[in-house]
């Protein structure tokens, strides 16, 4: 892709580096990235050469600042809601914060803000790394809209309530200490630091058993709210889905041989 284009996308050593390419616009999503990020989660899905993914915003000032308000709020009252669901689920397309299940491990690397559908972007990912200088937010009921894409769902879920509810309904911002303290992030670093870090992330996750590692992510999320037998039933099949594997079989066989093990993904 050329840098013209609102979502970089590069794939080496298994790894998918996805860069939402607005900077101009503090990485905004409009419906031209929104359909960019949907044929590339397509992609980080469907492709087996992809072990995991790294999500980040260009520019060094935001992740994403949220939906270009400019682009997908009319000035006719009323008619924002539809505008937006347009946006953010075009007819035959998905995206990652609609709820598509990519199940290989999502990184995000944060530096700067990452406010409304970015926050909602977030959320979907597995693994955490901002900036110092990072702030969290949904601004939306400031105004007057209704965070839509699992935003009121997803946050209240991995946030004490208390915070989450003060983050959704007052649409103030957490710092990225406070995002570090109540547990939306797993790390925060100097700017200089987000990306080394995502990469050695990445690189952890890709030395693992890469079939065994997305039915753990299934089995976790599917899991989320079902009755403790469901999702344990659950957690069974897909175990034994992973022990048909010949990763499974590499695993034990390289402990026993005192060596690390190769894993392909079979």
């Amino acid at each position: 892709m050329s840098d013209a284009e609102p979502v970089l996308f590069d794939v080496a050593d298994r790894v998918a580096t996805v860069t939402l390419n607005r900077p101009e616009a503090m990485n905004a999503l409009d419906p031209e990235t929104f359909a960019a990020l949907a044929e590339v989660w397509t992609e980080i899905s469907d492709n087996p050469d992809i072990w995991v993914a790294i999500v980040t915003g260009a520019g060094g000032k935001a992740f994403s600042a949220g939906a270009d308000l400019k682009k997908t709020v009319p000035r006719r009252p009323g008619g924002a809601g539809v505008e937006i669901a347009r946006v953010f689920q075009p007819r035959g397309a998905s995206s990652l914060d609609d709820g598509i299940h990519v199940w290989k491990p999502i990184i995000a690397a944060v530096d700067g803000y990452c406010l409304g559908a970015g926050l909602t972007l977030l959320s979907v990912t597995d693994f955490r790394i901002a900036s110092e200088k990072s702030v969290f937010g949904l601004p939306e009921v400031r105004r007057g809209i209704f965070p839509t894409l699992g935003a009121t769902q997803r946050l209240y879920r991995q946030l004490p309530h208390a915070i989450a509810m003060e983050l959704i309904l007052y649409g103030d911002n957490l710092d990225a200490r406070q995002a570090l303290q109540y547990g939306l992030v797993n790390r925060v670093v100097p700017s200089a630091e987000v990306m080394p870090l995502a990469r050695e992330a990445a690189a952890r996750f890709t030395s693992g058993a890469p079939l065994t590692q997305r039915a753990i992510k299934e089995s976790v999320v599917r899991g989320h709210g079902l009755p403790l037998e469901d999702a344990i039933r659950l957690e069974s099949m897909l175990a034994f889905a992973t022990r048909q594997t010949a990763d499974f079989a590499e695993g034990p066989k390289a402990f026993a041989e005192k060596r690390e093990p190769k894993y392909q993904g079979r």
